[in-house]
């Protein structure tokens, strides 16, 4: 009889443990859905960012091509 308890009891234990897995496998996914929507949204904004930090740098003036983020240029 305790040997069968014995048995649960260590079973439980390592669906535990696939559990956990599972549960930070599911974490780690959603960080990376975070982050890949983060600098979907933000990288032409970055982008001009860093151009017009490279014309100040340079002495040049920047241009915006048009409305959308990501297309200053820097002549």
């Amino acid at each position: 009889m305790f040997a069968f308890f014995s048995n649960a009891a260590s079973r439980i234990r390592r669906d535990e443990k696939g559990a956990t897995a599972v549960e930070y496998g599911i974490m780690v996914s959603l960080i990376a859905v975070v982050i890949i929507v983060a600098v979907t949204l933000l990288g032409g904004t970055v982008k001009d960012t860093f151009t017009k930090v490279q014309c100040s740098v340079a002495g040049k003036t920047t241009y915006a091509a048009g409305t959308t983020a990501g297309t200053a240029t820097c002549p």
